[in-house]
């Protein structure tokens, strides 16, 4: 299916928010909501990916369940899309190649904004081709406020810096692993994931018995 001709509309700027999403939750949410309002997006499209090309300190759940919950969060808001853009792509889900994916697809007219934690931001000199990252899209960085941006410029260099666009968030505390974390203890998550997603982990027995590990910059999750 091509993106851009939903319903007969053409796109021209689009958010590609990608993670982990294990699970999703209100701060992925309301981080998409603010890029799309802040930077007039059509679309928001979130890439939950297959394998995570950085290893991780647990066992990441089966990308299908990952992929459902994502569409289960999503599906009340009409400017929300998910892709399976990495799911269906063998081998580690890198960035680069994902933007390039979108980019054949919507054409090159197409504006394409990728939002990311400003945590995440702080190792992309440890992605794949991250130059080609930083000029191939725009790379939207999501803060609480507080975050001291000014951290950005000695780890990546000035020039890189000052393509990377600030959105400042809510302080919203929430994370995957203490989402994950609650499960497991047999604690509530209500209100921290949207219903949907809630009622789907405990239907499919999701985190009742898996370690969680240490807690992950918020929108790679």
């Amino acid at each position: 299916m091509d993106l851009a001709l939903q319903n007969g509309e053409v796109w021209r700027r689009i958010g590609l928010m990608g993670g982990t999403f294990d699970p999703i939750h209100y701060g992925h949410l309301v981080v998409a909501e603010e890029a799309r309002e802040r930077f007039g997006l059509e679309r928001v499209i979130f890439v939950p990916n297959r394998q995570p090309p950085h290893k991780k300190d647990y066992q990441v759940t089966d990308c299908e369940h990952r992929y459902n919950m994502c569409l289960l969060a999503t599906a009340d808001n009409p400017y929300f899309v998910v892709s399976r853009e990495e799911i269906d792509r063998p081998g580690p889900s890198y960035t680069i190649d994902t933007i390039r994916a979108f980019r054949r697809q919507l054409g090159p007219d197409v504006e394409l904004y990728f939002i990311t934690g400003a945590d995440a931001i702080l190792e992309i000199l440890t992605w794949r081709e991250p130059d080609r990252i930083l000029s191939e899209c725009y790379v939207v960085a999501a803060h609480r406020p507080g975050f001291d941006l000014s951290r950005l410029e000695p780890v990546l260099g000035a020039e890189r810096a000052r393509k990377v666009q600030a959105l400042a968030i809510p302080a919203l505390d929430i994370s995957s692993t203490d989402i994950r974390r609650r499960v497991a203890e047999g604690r509530s998550i209500r209100y921290l994931t949207p219903q949907a997603v809630e009622g789907y982990i405990y239907k499919m027995g999701l985190y009742v018995a898996q370690p969680v590990g240490s807690k992950q910059a918020e929108v790679r999750e």
